[in-house]
């Protein structure tokens, strides 16, 4: 396995990560490659999507944090309608 294929910068954001793995997703669903080719397309995606999957877990955490203290205490957001704010 490449270096690539495993290590995803910290840096990277995660529409970058998500937009790669779609076209990982697409380039392998065509099958033209051949099979060494996918293999490391396929351990590139794996990597991505535990990237991807870790960087909503974190964005889920900070939002749970930010709920918890919110000025009210009661840590519930009210729907937003979108009929109401046009």
């Amino acid at each position: 396995m490449s270096a690539k294929s495993r290590k995803i910068p910290k840096s990277t954001k995660f529409e970058d990560a998500l937009g790669e793995l779609e076209s990982i997703v697409t380039s392998l669903e065509s099958g033209e490659q051949s099979l060494e080719t996918s293999l490391e397309q396929f351990e590139r995606g794996v990597s991505l999507s535990r990237f991807c999957q870790q960087s909503l877990t974190d964005a889920e955490q900070k939002v749970k944090i930010l709920l918890e203290s919110s000025p009210d205490g009661d840590g519930d957001l009210s729907d937003f309608d979108i009929a109401e704010s046009s």
